[in-house]
């Protein structure tokens, strides 16, 4: 049996550089870092979503607001959470697909390197990895560059 998830998250720049941009799980230099409790690893956020929905579980703020709380900020710790949940339904990722809209970063420099990261977290290979992006030709705030916005879709399958 194969199940599909849609996770969306968004996060607009911080004023201040006073915080890594961190995508992916990859650290991206000199840019600045987005609003959030957490890293505001917008990318792996929209995944975690993306896996939860696809076995029936809610959004990533159900899970993460305690970890944040008791000082967990890296979004890859969160990531885990979901993995965990997949697994505890009887599925394992068959496939994960990223689509980021922002006017910055240039995304395609660090994609390979994202994809390491996510397939690291996730125990899946990096050909099971899609990344995308697009400046949305500036029609919206995350392509005038006012933060970042990404979609994710899973799919997961019966172990």
């Amino acid at each position: 049996m194969i199940r599909v998830g849609i996770g969306q998250d968004s996060h607009r720049f911080i004023i201040k550089d006073q915080k890594s941009l961190v995508l992916g799980g990859v650290i991206i230099p000199d840019e600045k870092g987005l609003e959030g409790n957490s890293d505001g690893d917008v990318v792996l956020h929209a995944i975690f979503n993306a896996l939860s929905q696809a076995v029936g579980k809610r959004s990533i703020g159900v899970y993460s607001d305690k970890m944040c709380r008791e000082g967990i900020k890296d979004s890859r710790k969160y990531l885990k959470v979901a993995l965990k949940m997949v697994k505890d339904t009887g599925y394992r990722v068959n496939n994960i697909g990223v689509m980021i809209e922002a006017k910055k970063p240039r995304i395609e420099p660090y994609a390979d390197d994202m994809k390491k990261s996510i397939a690291g977290i996730l125990m899946i290979t990096q050909d099971m990895i899609g990344i995308t992006a697009t400046s949305g030709e500036g029609l919206t705030a995350f392509g005038r560059g006012m933060g970042i916005q990404v979609f994710a879709i899973a799919t997961v399958i019966r172990c």
